[in-house]
């Protein structure tokens, strides 16, 4: 049984929120799957050393529809591409109709997805839980794992010292709207030095360099590293080998707890209980006066984030 799993989905959060049905899945066959989604999504990196994904296929596909993927002449291509594969059976997280018909101009007989045409109101957590387990006919848990090669692994701690907290801080974010402040970063770093020996890795997208240089030549600088260099898969070696993620609801902030590490995440200005919950390993903050349930997109809460309840959180983190 030769299965694809396709993620039309955005975003490095939303495609490792799948993982652990991906495993599934594989697990039920009792063989790799192959994953189709897009670039963004980093894929390609998160799964490298994962035992459960033979392939990933780069579904081409751009806000201005220009991709290869786009448009009807995309359609077939993308039907030719997955034909060529002689996929068996597909697992399509989403309910567009589109892509049923790219599937079934594939040849592909045994086809699994969402309700058609019901996009509207869809958990992103629960429907692909939902979704994984009736077909699966098992419990499945919501807790993404990310498989790293130990050997990377180990190969990275040698260049991170253990005498000292290493913490990584998710400073960007998708929007403005959705970062705390530089300068809170700055004070937090402060006061988490005076209570432990500790360095911080600064995360950021590449488009948001001036955020790190921001804390690089601050006084709390000398303590800090960029990540912004590296690949996505050049990182994730490195971060297994971390103690703690403090930062915004970021790519990275998923990462963090896919890799098992204590994680503080700050909601601002997108929905808790879709990105926030689904993990053992993420503690939530929220906007003073705000509730989980009324955190989400538009609440422009980046002012009310208490520095207080930030630093206690990652002191008590740190210390257990």
């Amino acid at each position: 049984m030769k299965v694809l799993i396709l993620i039309n989905k955005v975003g490095l959060g939303d495609c490792i929120i799948h993982i652990n049905y991906i495993h599934e899945i594989s697990k039920k066959y009792e063989k790799p799957v192959s994953i189709l989604a897009k670039k963004n999504t980093k894929a390609k990196d998160l799964f490298l050393d994962d035992p459960h994904v033979d392939e990933v296929i780069t579904l081409d596909r751009l806000n201005d529809n220009s991709g290869n993927h786009d448009g009807l002449n995309g359609f077939f291509k993308l039907a030719n591409d997955i034909k060529e594969k002689k996929f068996d059976k597909v697992f399509i997280f989403n309910s567009s109709l589109r892509y049923f018909l790219i599937c079934k101009f594939a040849g592909i007989k045994n086809i699994a997805q969402y309700p058609l045409l019901k996009k509207k109101g869809q958990h992103i957590v629960n429907t692909a839980k939902i979704f994984t387990e009736n077909e699966l006919n098992k419990i499945i848990s919501t807790q993404p794992k990310l498989l790293i090669s130990e050997e990377k692994i180990l190969k990275a701690r040698k260049n991170i010292s253990q005498n000292h907290k290493n913490i990584i801080l998710g400073i960007s974010a998708s929007g403005p709207t959705k970062r705390w402040g530089i300068k809170n970063f700055v004070k937090l770093i402060e006061k988490i030095s005076k209570k432990f020996s500790s360095k911080f890795y600064l995360a950021a997208g590449k488009k948001d360099q001036e955020l790190i240089d921001e804390i690089l030549n601050s006084n709390v600088g000398s303590n800090c590293i960029s990540l912004n260099n590296l690949k996505i898969n050049e990182m994730l070696p490195m971060i297994a080998n971390f103690n703690l993620y403090c930062g915004n609801d970021t790519g990275f902030m998923h990462i963090s707890a896919a890799l098992d590490l204590k994680t503080v995440a700050l909601f601002m200005d997108s929905p808790v209980l879709a990105y926030g919950k689904y993990s053992k390993n993420i503690n939530v903050i929220i906007p003073e006066g705000e509730t989980e349930e009324s955190t989400t997109h538009d609440t422009l809460g980046a002012d009310k984030i208490s520095f207080n309840k930030v630093y206690s959180k990652c002191v008590e983190l740190l210390s257990s």
